[in-house]
């Protein structure tokens, strides 16, 4: 049985020179028929315009999917550019983890990457 739910975790710089791995971490995502992404920031230390630009891409890909997808665990820096991008009100923007498995009240079926 596949995983409904997929986590998955970029590290570093989310710039445009992870912007197409990701993208494509994504794309096998939702084509193995996952439900609900969440993206970890935790490990990210710095988005730039193309690593938003990125994050803009892949969520309409995932709503016209007819797919959910979350944010958690961003850093002040990421949090500083979401606001003033209003990207806060485009993205479900969640603490962490926990908060993440409470709202979707799903921990089995989920799958890290």
């Amino acid at each position: 049985m596949e995983a409904n739910i997929r986590i998955l975790e970029p590290t570093g710089i989310l710039d445009g020179t992870q912007a197409e791995a990701f993208r494509e971490e994504v794309d096998a995502a939702l084509e193995e028929g996952v439900e609900t992404l969440l993206i970890d920031l935790e490990k990210i230390t710095f988005v730039d315009s193309s690593g938003l630009g990125i994050l803009v891409v892949v969520l309409k890909k995932v709503r016209a999917s007819k797919k959910k997808m979350y944010v958690c665990s961003i850093n002040d820096q990421v949090k500083m550019l979401f606001e003033l991008t209003s990207m806060d009100r485009v993205f479900e923007v969640l603490p962490d983890r926990d908060a993440f498995l409470e709202k979707t009240g799903n921990i089995s079926g989920v799958e890290v990457s």
